[in-house]
Protein backbone atom coordinates (compact mmCIF):
# COMPACT_ATOMS: atom_id res chain seq x y z
CA UNK A 1 0.00 0.00 0.00
CA UNK A 2 1.51 3.23 -1.04
CA UNK A 3 2.70 5.63 2.08
CA UNK A 4 0.72 8.73 2.35
CA UNK A 5 1.47 12.02 4.54
CA UNK A 6 3.74 13.82 5.83
CA UNK A 7 5.84 13.28 9.25
CA UNK A 8 8.00 14.89 11.66
CA UNK A 9 10.97 13.76 13.43
CA UNK A 10 11.37 11.40 16.16
CA UNK A 11 10.75 11.57 19.55
CA UNK A 12 12.29 8.58 20.54
CA UNK A 13 15.53 7.75 19.58
CA UNK A 14 17.36 4.79 19.74
CA UNK A 15 20.32 3.35 18.53
CA UNK A 16 20.44 -0.50 16.97
CA UNK A 17 23.42 -3.11 16.55
CA UNK A 18 23.04 -5.25 14.05
CA UNK A 19 23.90 -8.12 16.85
CA UNK A 20 20.62 -6.70 18.12
CA UNK A 21 18.90 -8.29 16.03
CA UNK A 22 18.46 -12.33 15.81
CA UNK A 23 17.51 -14.53 13.43
CA UNK A 24 13.93 -16.03 12.80
CA UNK A 25 13.66 -19.68 14.04
CA UNK A 26 14.36 -21.54 10.39
CA UNK A 27 11.54 -22.94 9.00
CA UNK A 28 10.56 -26.33 8.63
CA UNK A 29 8.20 -29.04 6.81
CA UNK A 30 5.90 -28.93 10.13
CA UNK A 31 5.54 -25.24 9.75
CA UNK A 32 2.49 -23.77 8.39
CA UNK A 33 3.16 -20.16 7.82
CA UNK A 34 -0.12 -17.62 7.46
CA UNK A 35 1.23 -14.34 5.64
CA UNK A 36 -1.55 -11.91 6.29
CA UNK A 37 -1.75 -8.42 3.87
CA UNK A 38 -3.40 -5.46 4.99
CA UNK A 39 -3.65 -4.46 0.66
CA UNK A 40 -2.50 -6.48 -2.13
CA UNK A 41 1.55 -7.02 -2.31
CA UNK A 42 2.32 -6.37 1.53
CA UNK A 43 2.61 -9.50 1.61
CA UNK A 44 5.55 -9.23 -0.81
CA UNK A 45 6.79 -6.42 0.75
CA UNK A 46 6.93 -7.27 4.19
CA UNK A 47 6.98 -11.31 3.65
CA UNK A 48 8.16 -11.75 0.17
CA UNK A 49 11.93 -13.93 1.25
CA UNK A 50 10.03 -15.90 4.07
CA UNK A 51 7.01 -17.28 1.34
CA UNK A 52 10.06 -18.01 -0.13
CA UNK A 53 12.15 -19.70 2.92
CA UNK A 54 8.89 -21.27 3.87
CA UNK A 55 8.26 -22.65 0.58
CA UNK A 56 11.84 -24.30 0.85
CA UNK A 57 11.91 -25.97 3.33
CA UNK A 58 8.35 -27.67 2.78
CA UNK A 59 6.17 -25.43 5.05
CA UNK A 60 2.86 -25.00 3.74
CA UNK A 61 2.05 -21.40 3.45
CA UNK A 62 -1.43 -19.46 3.09
CA UNK A 63 -1.33 -15.75 1.63
CA UNK A 64 -4.30 -13.95 3.06
CA UNK A 65 -5.36 -9.99 1.98
CA UNK A 66 -7.67 -8.30 4.11
CA UNK A 67 -8.63 -5.56 1.07
CA UNK A 68 -8.47 -5.63 -2.18
CA UNK A 69 -6.50 -2.07 -2.06
CA UNK A 70 -9.41 -0.05 -4.17
CA UNK A 71 -9.46 2.85 -2.16
CA UNK A 72 -6.04 4.04 -3.96
CA UNK A 73 -7.32 6.82 -6.55
CA UNK A 74 -4.19 8.06 -7.48
CA UNK A 75 -2.81 5.06 -8.16
CA UNK A 76 -5.58 4.22 -10.93
CA UNK A 77 -5.16 7.91 -12.10
CA UNK A 78 -1.65 7.07 -12.93
CA UNK A 79 -2.08 3.31 -14.03
CA UNK A 80 -5.22 3.97 -16.13
CA UNK A 81 -4.20 8.00 -17.18
CA UNK A 82 -8.25 8.86 -16.87
CA UNK A 83 -10.22 10.03 -13.43
CA UNK A 84 -13.36 8.43 -12.25
CA UNK A 85 -15.87 8.72 -10.01
CA UNK A 86 -17.58 5.10 -10.52
CA UNK A 87 -17.98 2.29 -8.13
CA UNK A 88 -17.45 -0.08 -11.08
CA UNK A 89 -13.93 1.38 -11.71
CA UNK A 90 -12.64 1.18 -8.29
CA UNK A 91 -13.91 -2.32 -7.84
CA UNK A 92 -12.32 -3.08 -11.14
CA UNK A 93 -8.64 -1.81 -9.58
CA UNK A 94 -9.21 -4.11 -7.00
CA UNK A 95 -10.04 -6.93 -9.38
CA UNK A 96 -6.22 -5.48 -10.57
CA UNK A 97 -5.17 -5.58 -7.51
CA UNK A 98 -5.91 -9.18 -6.90
CA UNK A 99 -4.24 -10.56 -9.75
CA UNK A 100 -1.23 -8.90 -9.58
CA UNK A 101 -1.07 -10.71 -6.23
CA UNK A 102 -2.08 -14.15 -7.98
CA UNK A 103 0.50 -13.72 -10.07
CA UNK A 104 3.26 -12.86 -7.77
CA UNK A 105 2.68 -15.85 -5.53
CA UNK A 106 2.33 -18.23 -8.18
CA UNK A 107 5.50 -17.00 -9.63
CA UNK A 108 7.01 -17.95 -5.74
CA UNK A 109 5.20 -21.52 -6.60
CA UNK A 110 2.19 -20.76 -3.73
CA UNK A 111 -0.56 -22.89 -5.20
CA UNK A 112 -3.60 -20.76 -6.45
CA UNK A 113 -5.79 -22.42 -3.72
CA UNK A 114 -3.65 -21.25 -0.62
CA UNK A 115 -4.53 -17.67 -1.52
CA UNK A 116 -7.49 -15.94 0.16
CA UNK A 117 -9.25 -12.72 -0.58
CA UNK A 118 -11.46 -11.11 2.30
CA UNK A 119 -12.77 -8.21 0.31
CA UNK A 120 -12.99 -5.72 2.91
CA UNK A 121 -13.04 -1.78 2.43
CA UNK A 122 -9.70 0.01 1.85
CA UNK A 123 -9.07 2.38 4.01
CA UNK A 124 -12.10 1.68 6.27
CA UNK A 125 -11.52 -1.20 8.15
CA UNK A 126 -10.29 0.98 11.37
CA UNK A 127 -13.63 2.52 11.87
CA UNK A 128 -15.44 -0.69 11.59
CA UNK A 129 -13.44 -1.90 14.20
CA UNK A 130 -13.91 0.90 16.43
CA UNK A 131 -17.31 1.88 15.72
CA UNK A 132 -19.46 -1.03 13.20
CA UNK A 133 -20.21 -3.91 15.98
CA UNK A 134 -24.37 -4.85 16.08
CA UNK A 135 -25.27 -2.16 13.42
CA UNK A 136 -28.40 -2.02 11.57
CA UNK A 137 -26.33 -0.06 9.09
CA UNK A 138 -22.90 -1.15 8.11
CA UNK A 139 -20.04 1.29 7.54
CA UNK A 140 -20.30 2.37 3.55
CA UNK A 141 -16.73 2.70 2.27
CA UNK A 142 -15.67 6.26 0.71
CA UNK A 143 -14.74 6.10 -3.13
CA UNK A 144 -16.86 2.72 -3.68
CA UNK A 145 -19.61 3.77 -1.96
CA UNK A 146 -20.55 0.31 -0.97
CA UNK A 147 -21.60 -1.10 2.38
CA UNK A 148 -21.19 -4.96 1.75
CA UNK A 149 -18.38 -7.30 0.05
CA UNK A 150 -18.24 -6.76 -3.48
CA UNK A 151 -15.84 -9.47 -5.32
CA UNK A 152 -17.44 -12.82 -6.22
CA UNK A 153 -14.17 -14.54 -5.04
CA UNK A 154 -13.65 -13.32 -1.53
CA UNK A 155 -13.81 -16.06 1.07
CA UNK A 156 -17.58 -14.48 2.24
CA UNK A 157 -19.24 -12.66 -0.98
CA UNK A 158 -22.07 -10.43 0.69
CA UNK A 159 -20.65 -10.21 3.92
CA UNK A 160 -21.71 -6.66 5.82
CA UNK A 161 -19.17 -4.15 6.53
CA UNK A 162 -19.21 -5.05 10.45
CA UNK A 163 -17.12 -5.98 12.79
CA UNK A 164 -18.49 -9.26 12.71
CA UNK A 165 -18.12 -10.07 10.09
CA UNK A 166 -14.30 -9.32 9.67
CA UNK A 167 -13.67 -11.13 12.76
CA UNK A 168 -15.99 -14.50 11.29
CA UNK A 169 -13.52 -14.60 8.77
CA UNK A 170 -10.20 -13.95 10.07
CA UNK A 171 -10.98 -16.87 12.69
CA UNK A 172 -12.55 -19.06 9.85
CA UNK A 173 -8.90 -18.75 7.93
CA UNK A 174 -6.77 -19.32 11.19
CA UNK A 175 -9.13 -22.17 12.60
CA UNK A 176 -8.87 -23.32 9.26
CA UNK A 177 -4.91 -22.96 8.70
CA UNK A 178 -4.00 -24.16 12.46
CA UNK A 179 -0.74 -22.13 11.98
CA UNK A 180 2.55 -22.22 13.63
CA UNK A 181 3.17 -18.49 12.78
CA UNK A 182 1.79 -15.61 11.45
CA UNK A 183 3.17 -12.62 9.56
CA UNK A 184 0.98 -9.58 9.67
CA UNK A 185 1.18 -5.88 9.28
CA UNK A 186 2.64 -3.54 12.57
CA UNK A 187 0.27 -2.18 15.41
CA UNK A 188 3.01 0.66 15.32
CA UNK A 189 2.35 1.05 11.31
CA UNK A 190 0.65 4.38 10.01
CA UNK A 191 -1.90 3.30 7.72
CA UNK A 192 -4.94 2.29 9.43
CA UNK A 193 -5.44 -0.90 7.67
CA UNK A 194 -2.76 -2.17 8.71
CA UNK A 195 -2.91 -1.20 12.49
CA UNK A 196 -6.35 -2.57 12.43
CA UNK A 197 -5.77 -6.25 10.66
CA UNK A 198 -3.36 -6.31 13.69
CA UNK A 199 -6.03 -5.80 15.74
CA UNK A 200 -8.16 -8.17 14.18
CA UNK A 201 -5.86 -10.79 14.00
CA UNK A 202 -4.79 -10.61 18.39
CA UNK A 203 -8.57 -10.68 18.99
CA UNK A 204 -9.23 -13.57 16.57
CA UNK A 205 -6.50 -15.37 18.52
CA UNK A 206 -7.77 -14.62 21.85
CA UNK A 207 -10.83 -15.66 21.04
CA UNK A 208 -9.43 -19.32 19.75
CA UNK A 209 -7.58 -19.45 22.93
CA UNK A 210 -8.73 -22.58 23.84
CA UNK A 211 -9.33 -24.37 20.17
CA UNK A 212 -5.73 -24.14 18.78
CA UNK A 213 -2.19 -23.62 19.86
CA UNK A 214 -1.67 -20.11 20.24
CA UNK A 215 1.11 -19.60 16.79
CA UNK A 216 3.93 -17.45 17.18
CA UNK A 217 3.18 -13.73 15.69
CA UNK A 218 5.68 -12.04 13.44
CA UNK A 219 4.60 -8.33 13.06
CA UNK A 220 6.30 -6.09 9.79
CA UNK A 221 6.57 -3.06 8.82
CA UNK A 222 5.56 -1.01 5.92
CA UNK A 223 4.36 2.65 6.78
CA UNK A 224 6.69 4.62 9.58
CA UNK A 225 7.91 8.17 9.57
CA UNK A 226 10.67 8.64 6.87
CA UNK A 227 11.43 4.71 7.33
CA UNK A 228 13.13 3.47 5.17
CA UNK A 229 16.08 5.24 3.40
CA UNK A 230 17.21 5.78 1.16
CA UNK A 231 13.63 4.89 -1.58
CA UNK A 232 14.91 2.48 -4.30
CA UNK A 233 16.69 -0.35 -5.02
CA UNK A 234 19.46 -1.12 -2.32
CA UNK A 235 19.68 -5.06 -2.72
CA UNK A 236 22.64 -4.84 -0.81
CA UNK A 237 21.67 -2.75 2.49
CA UNK A 238 20.05 -4.08 5.38
CA UNK A 239 16.55 -3.09 6.83
CA UNK A 240 17.36 -1.81 9.91
CA UNK A 241 14.74 -1.15 12.68
CA UNK A 242 13.64 2.12 12.55
CA UNK A 243 15.21 4.53 15.68
CA UNK A 244 11.66 6.38 16.64
CA UNK A 245 10.27 3.23 17.56
CA UNK A 246 11.53 1.72 21.21
CA UNK A 247 10.94 -1.21 23.22
CA UNK A 248 10.03 -3.59 20.08
CA UNK A 249 12.05 -6.57 20.15
CA UNK A 250 13.22 -6.98 16.50
CA UNK A 251 14.21 -10.13 14.47
CA UNK A 252 14.80 -10.59 11.03
CA UNK A 253 15.24 -13.17 7.95
CA UNK A 254 18.46 -13.01 6.03
CA UNK A 255 17.66 -13.29 2.44
CA UNK A 256 20.50 -14.67 0.43
CA UNK A 257 21.71 -12.42 -2.72
CA UNK A 258 19.78 -15.19 -5.09
CA UNK A 259 15.95 -14.78 -2.23
CA UNK A 260 16.60 -10.96 -3.24
CA UNK A 261 16.40 -10.60 -6.51
CA UNK A 262 13.32 -12.86 -6.90
CA UNK A 263 11.87 -10.83 -4.12
CA UNK A 264 12.80 -7.68 -6.72
CA UNK A 265 11.30 -10.00 -9.17
CA UNK A 266 8.12 -10.77 -7.07
CA UNK A 267 7.22 -6.98 -6.18
CA UNK A 268 8.04 -6.16 -10.25
CA UNK A 269 4.35 -7.20 -10.25
CA UNK A 270 2.62 -5.21 -8.76
CA UNK A 271 2.65 -2.10 -11.86
CA UNK A 272 -0.44 -0.59 -10.45
CA UNK A 273 1.47 0.57 -7.40
CA UNK A 274 4.80 0.94 -8.85
CA UNK A 275 3.56 3.61 -12.02
CA UNK A 276 2.33 6.07 -9.10
CA UNK A 277 5.72 6.28 -7.41
CA UNK A 278 8.24 3.44 -9.24
CA UNK A 279 10.85 3.87 -6.59
CA UNK A 280 9.39 3.27 -3.97
CA UNK A 281 7.94 -0.41 -3.34
CA UNK A 282 11.40 -1.64 -4.43
CA UNK A 283 12.81 0.39 -1.23
CA UNK A 284 11.54 -2.93 0.75
CA UNK A 285 13.35 -4.86 -0.96
CA UNK A 286 16.71 -5.42 1.03
CA UNK A 287 19.17 -8.07 2.19
CA UNK A 288 16.86 -9.36 5.14
CA UNK A 289 13.09 -8.97 6.40
CA UNK A 290 12.54 -7.28 9.78
CA UNK A 291 9.81 -8.14 12.59
CA UNK A 292 9.06 -7.18 15.47
CA UNK A 293 6.40 -6.32 18.35
CA UNK A 294 5.46 -4.93 21.43
CA UNK A 295 5.12 -6.36 24.37
CA UNK A 296 1.83 -6.24 26.38
CA UNK A 297 1.30 -3.77 28.85
CA UNK A 298 0.72 -5.25 32.11
CA UNK A 299 -1.34 -2.99 34.78
CA UNK A 300 -1.48 -4.21 38.35
CA UNK A 301 -4.02 -2.98 40.46
CA UNK A 302 -2.21 -0.54 42.66
CA UNK A 303 -5.05 -0.57 45.42
CA UNK A 304 -4.56 1.85 48.43
CA UNK A 305 -1.36 2.63 47.79
CA UNK A 306 0.65 5.26 45.10
CA UNK A 307 -0.08 4.96 41.05
CA UNK A 308 1.75 1.87 39.64
CA UNK A 309 2.61 3.90 36.32
CA UNK A 310 3.28 2.09 33.25
CA UNK A 311 5.30 4.14 30.69
CA UNK A 312 4.19 3.84 26.82
CA UNK A 313 6.35 5.18 23.89
CA UNK A 314 5.18 7.96 21.66
CA UNK A 315 6.27 8.08 18.06
CA UNK A 316 5.78 10.65 15.50
CA UNK A 317 2.60 9.78 12.97
CA UNK A 318 3.43 12.78 10.59
CA UNK A 319 6.85 14.87 9.39
CA UNK A 320 6.96 18.52 9.48
CA UNK A 321 6.64 20.67 6.64
CA UNK A 322 10.57 21.20 4.88
CA UNK A 323 11.23 24.43 6.33
CA UNK A 324 10.99 23.27 10.00
CA UNK A 325 13.92 22.58 12.04
CA UNK A 326 15.28 19.23 12.56
CA UNK A 327 15.14 19.20 16.44
CA UNK A 328 11.07 20.11 17.33
CA UNK A 329 10.93 18.11 20.38
CA UNK A 330 10.61 21.17 22.18
CA UNK A 331 7.44 22.47 20.60
CA UNK A 332 5.53 18.61 20.48
CA UNK A 333 2.57 19.11 22.97
CA UNK A 334 2.96 15.91 24.37
CA UNK A 335 6.24 14.35 25.96
CA UNK A 336 5.35 11.57 27.67
CA UNK A 337 2.53 8.31 28.38
CA UNK A 338 1.00 6.33 31.12
CA UNK A 339 -1.37 3.83 32.20
CA UNK A 340 -2.50 3.00 35.28
CA UNK A 341 -4.98 0.33 37.63
CA UNK A 342 -6.39 2.04 41.01
CA UNK A 343 -9.37 0.21 42.57
CA UNK A 344 -12.35 0.01 39.85
CA UNK A 345 -10.63 2.85 37.38
CA UNK A 346 -8.32 2.67 34.53
CA UNK A 347 -6.00 6.23 34.44
CA UNK A 348 -4.29 7.27 31.67
CA UNK A 349 -1.55 10.20 32.26
CA UNK A 350 -0.27 12.40 29.60
CA UNK A 351 2.57 14.94 29.98
CA UNK A 352 2.26 18.11 28.19
CA UNK A 353 4.81 20.20 26.95
CA UNK A 354 1.70 23.15 26.74
CA UNK A 355 -0.97 23.70 28.57
CA UNK A 356 -4.68 22.53 26.77
CA UNK A 357 -5.98 25.29 24.08
CA UNK A 358 -8.32 25.84 20.90
CA UNK A 359 -5.02 24.46 19.07
CA UNK A 360 -4.20 21.34 21.03
CA UNK A 361 -6.38 17.98 20.67
CA UNK A 362 -5.89 14.54 22.19
CA UNK A 363 -8.00 11.32 21.10
CA UNK A 364 -8.05 8.27 23.34
CA UNK A 365 -8.89 4.73 22.24
CA UNK A 366 -10.04 2.09 24.57
CA UNK A 367 -11.54 -1.07 23.50
CA UNK A 368 -11.98 -3.68 25.99
CA UNK A 369 -12.09 -7.11 25.18
CA UNK A 370 -13.43 -9.66 28.01
CA UNK A 371 -12.80 -13.58 27.53
CA UNK A 372 -16.25 -14.22 28.70
CA UNK A 373 -18.06 -11.72 26.34
CA UNK A 374 -18.45 -11.34 22.38
CA UNK A 375 -16.15 -8.88 21.32
CA UNK A 376 -19.13 -7.08 19.69
CA UNK A 377 -20.69 -6.46 22.31
CA UNK A 378 -18.40 -4.69 24.49
CA UNK A 379 -17.88 -1.05 24.70
CA UNK A 380 -15.82 0.65 21.49
CA UNK A 381 -14.90 3.80 23.90
CA UNK A 382 -13.38 7.32 22.47
CA UNK A 383 -11.99 10.18 24.46
CA UNK A 384 -11.77 13.19 22.31
CA UNK A 385 -10.05 16.40 24.69
CA UNK A 386 -9.16 19.87 23.77
CA UNK A 387 -10.12 23.04 25.13
CA UNK A 388 -13.65 23.06 26.16
CA UNK A 389 -13.14 19.84 27.94
CA UNK A 390 -13.66 15.94 27.37
CA UNK A 391 -16.27 13.90 25.58
CA UNK A 392 -16.58 10.27 25.65
CA UNK A 393 -17.83 8.71 22.84
CA UNK A 394 -19.03 4.38 22.45
CA UNK A 395 -19.16 3.65 18.59
CA UNK A 396 -18.94 7.03 17.95
CA UNK A 397 -22.23 8.28 19.70
CA UNK A 398 -21.49 10.72 22.66
CA UNK A 399 -22.00 9.42 25.85
CA UNK A 400 -22.53 10.49 29.83
CA UNK A 401 -20.12 8.74 32.07
CA UNK A 402 -20.63 11.02 35.56
CA UNK A 403 -17.46 8.87 37.13
CA UNK A 404 -15.14 9.94 34.20
CA UNK A 405 -12.91 12.97 35.35
CA UNK A 406 -9.84 14.64 33.76
CA UNK A 407 -7.71 16.93 36.03
CA UNK A 408 -4.07 18.18 35.77
CA UNK A 409 -1.01 17.92 38.24
CA UNK A 410 1.15 20.62 37.40
CA UNK A 411 1.94 19.49 33.68
CA UNK A 412 0.43 16.18 33.59
CA UNK A 413 -3.03 15.66 32.48
CA UNK A 414 -5.07 12.64 34.27
CA UNK A 415 -8.20 10.97 32.53
CA UNK A 416 -10.10 8.73 34.81
CA UNK A 417 -12.21 5.96 33.14
CA UNK A 418 -14.73 3.69 35.29
CA UNK A 419 -13.44 -0.09 34.19
CA UNK A 420 -17.06 -0.90 34.18
CA UNK A 421 -17.44 1.64 31.20
CA UNK A 422 -14.90 -0.32 29.45
CA UNK A 423 -16.75 -3.88 30.08
CA UNK A 424 -14.74 -5.18 33.00
CA UNK A 425 -12.48 -6.27 30.65
CA UNK A 426 -9.28 -8.53 30.78
CA UNK A 427 -7.15 -6.35 28.05
CA UNK A 428 -8.03 -3.29 26.66
CA UNK A 429 -6.54 -2.37 23.33
CA UNK A 430 -5.47 1.70 23.13
CA UNK A 431 -4.09 4.11 21.53
CA UNK A 432 -3.54 7.58 22.33
CA UNK A 433 -3.02 10.88 19.09
CA UNK A 434 -2.11 14.37 20.12
CA UNK A 435 -2.86 16.98 17.79
CA UNK A 436 -2.01 20.68 17.68
CA UNK A 437 -3.05 23.35 14.36
CA UNK A 438 0.71 24.01 14.02
CA UNK A 439 2.26 20.36 14.36
CA UNK A 440 1.10 17.59 13.20
CA UNK A 441 0.20 14.38 15.06
CA UNK A 442 2.31 12.48 17.76
CA UNK A 443 0.70 9.11 18.51
CA UNK A 444 1.37 5.77 20.51
CA UNK A 445 1.37 2.35 18.23
CA UNK A 446 -1.74 0.67 19.46
CA UNK A 447 -0.89 -1.32 22.38
CA UNK A 448 -2.38 -4.05 24.57
CA UNK A 449 -2.88 -3.51 27.68
CA UNK A 450 -3.26 -6.60 29.84
CA UNK A 451 -5.03 -6.11 33.57
CA UNK A 452 -3.50 -7.93 36.47
CA UNK A 453 -6.36 -9.78 38.49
Amino acid sequence: MLLSGFFLSALMPCAFAAGDIHEIPAFTSDDRVLVLAPHPDDEALGAGGVIQRALKAGARVQVVCYTNGDHNELAFIVYEKRFTFRTGEFLYMGEMRRSETIKAMTFLGLPRDEMVFLGYPDFGTMAILTQYWKSAKPCRSLLTRISKVAYSEALSPGAPYVGESILKDIKTVIENFQPTRIFVSHPADTNRDHQSLYLFTRLALWDLENRLIQPKIYPYLIHVVGWPKPRGHHLDLPLDPPDKLSGVSWQQLSLSPEEAKIKQTVVDFYKTEIEYNPPYLFTYVRRNELFGDFPEVRLSNSGAGPFDWKDVALFPERSVGNNEKPDTRSQEPVSGLAYAVKDKDLFVRLDLRRKIDKNLGILIYLLGYNKNVSFADMPKISINIGFLGMKIRERGRLISVPDAQMRFEGRSLIIKVPMAVLGGPDRILSRVKARTAKFPFAASAWRVLRIEK
